[in-house]
């Protein structure tokens, strides 16, 4: 265990990579999918209430930026057109099955529960972009993720006390945005398509 205050650098390694990303979708050098984008603010800003009602401490405002930021990123990708991503079937199914998951935690108001819905919702908001990261590295910037990779290891690493409430959330983040940052910066999916053919 490390202490408490590393929580604030994972916040400010989390807030840096989503301003990265936010200047690329600004200049329209990337192209985020918008359900993904959307979703992500949901789902984290539920998991971190649901935390706090279940008495998580300093951790949880690291799950908070995880939303914060996605919701600046989805305000910027209205600046430019350039930066707009075509919404197809899948983007659409996802998103609408994230919210279902969002509406259970709301039905259900328990905090455990609340936060299995929260991860589901999110790994359902993540589909499309892992599809769009296989297909489509270059419309990614890696950084957002690679930083929130670290901002989940850092939130693990301040755990006191290993109750689900605590490490579940960051948990599938870790996994999630270390998929993220594979298949960005050393384009699995393109590798791979080479390797078949």
């Amino acid at each position: 265990m490390i202490h408490p205050n590393f929580v604030y650098l994972g916040i400010l390694l989390q807030f840096a990579g989503g301003m990265s990303y936010l200047i690329d979708t600004v200049k329209g050098k990337v192209r985020p999918n918008r359900v993904s984008w959307l979703m992500w603010t949901f789902a984290p800003a539920l998991a971190f209430f649901a935390e706090i009602k279940q008495g998580v401490g300093i951790e949880a405002w690291s799950t908070f930026i995880v939303g914060f930021v996605p919701f600046l990123v989805f305000l910027s990708s209205f600046v430019n057109k350039k930066a707009e991503w075509k919404l197809e079937k899948l983007d659409i199914i996802c998103g609408f099955l994230s919210l279902v998951g969002l509406i259970l935690w709301m039905v259900t108001k328990v905090g455990n529960i609340a936060i299995i819905f929260a991860i589901l919702a999110d790994i359902l908001a993540c589909v499309p972009t892992i599809v769009k990261s296989w297909r489509n590295p270059e419309t990614e910037n890696h950084w957002v993720f690679s930083l929130s990779f670290f901002n989940s290891i850092i939130s693990l690493l301040v755990i006191k006390t290993w109750h689900f409430e605590n490490y579940a959330f960051m948990t599938y983040l870790l996994f999630a945005n270390g998929l993220l940052t594979l298949l960005i910066l050393f384009k699995l999916g393109r590798v791979t398509h080479k390797m078949i053919q």
